[in-house]
């Protein structure tokens, strides 16, 4: 089969399309003709090696997991002996960063239990982009912020793959929500439901009198102390992306925040869990969350999607179509 193989951290070049051995499943194991996969914040950083920390996951001096590829959707094609939850023919999706990664091939064996059947109201290319993003949107609102019909959210980044999630998922909880972004992502924001809309390039946030019951951290670039000004007396940051400055000054200053006060502080890194897929099915199936998506690459254009993700400015998924 086809695969993309990361053999060193560096630059989008080091990933080099190659034929490798088609996988055989486990007992426990399915074997996954893999339509569509995307990529993510984690991606990047399997691919870099960066924040250097990472690397007590992923390999110290080269890449534990030689084919990326976290996101996937695709048909089960064969299973092994011991598997019931699924059949040769069954559509899924899953997020397999806590099971090898792999899903830039044509195809991957993985424990049952990371899968599950796809919406039935999205294509291959759609349930693609859902898995990590989306959970990890959920997992923030939902888990960490604890979300409440009623209270207001405060979305920085909201444009980018896990923000056009955290938004639409904010929305069904019943929060009001506001987002932060550039000029350019405006009119996007709003066709997928965000309450208020703030244009960062044409006015600040932080000069309003506005305070939020929850702020995600998607992609900003403020210090804490501001964040801890715009949050109501219980309210909480959660840092998920941006600068890496940031995520230590969360790590450092937020942590010291969150012991003398009521306000909490925290970075924030999803984890990988199948019943979370099911809750989210059920919302795309309900028609309250739809994934966006920017662009798609080719298996072999793997090097110039990412390439396109580095530079920050995406509207909703990059996809990988295999």
């Amino acid at each position: 089969m086809k695969a993309i193989i990361s053999e060193s951290y560096g630059s989008p070049d080091t990933l080099k399309l190659s034929e490798v051995d088609t996988p055989t499943p486990k007992q426990n194991q399915v074997l996954v003709r893999v339509h569509a996969s995307s990529i993510n914040f984690g991606n990047l950083v399997l691919l870099t090696g960066k924040p250097l920390l990472a690397r007590l996951v992923f390999g110290l001096r080269k890449p534990k997991y030689p084919i990326p590829g976290g996101d996937m959707a695709g048909i089960v094609e064969a299973i092994g002996e011991n598997v019931t939850q699924f059949q040769v023919g069954d559509e899924v999706y899953g997020d397999l960063s806590s099971s090898g990664w792999g899903a830039y091939a044509e195809h991957v064996a993985v424990d049952e239990k990371a899968l599950v059947l796809k919406p039935s109201n999205l294509s291959f290319t759609e349930a693609a982009a859902v898995p990590m993003a989306a959970t990890t949107a959920l997992q923030a609102i939902r888990d960490k912020g604890m979300v409440r019909a009623g209270q207001e959210v405060l979305i920085i980044g909201a444009s980018g793959g896990v923000g056009t999630f955290a938004v639409q998922i904010a929305k069904a909880f019943g929060a009001e929500v506001t987002a932060v972004v550039s000029t350019r992502n405006v009119d996007i924001v709003r066709s997928f439901g965000s309450d208020h809309v703030i244009d960062y390039k044409k006015e600040d946030f932080t000069n309003h009198n506005q305070t939020y019951d929850l702020i995600l951290g998607v992609n900003g670039g403020q210090s804490i102390s501001t964040y801890k000004r715009k949050l109501k007396g219980n309210g909480v940051f959660i840092h998920i992306g941006g600068k890496e400055s940031q995520m230590y000054q969360t790590m450092t200053l937020g942590s010291w925040y969150s012991l003398i006060g009521k306000k909490k502080f925290s970075t924030f890194l999803q984890r990988a869990n199948p019943k979370d897929l099911v809750f989210m099915k059920e919302l795309i199936e309900e028609g309250k969350v739809k994934p966006v998506i920017d662009r798609s690459y080719s298996l072999s254009e793997v090097p110039k999607a990412f390439q396109y993700f580095e530079e920050g400015h995406s509207q909703g998924k990059v996809i990988i179509t295999i």
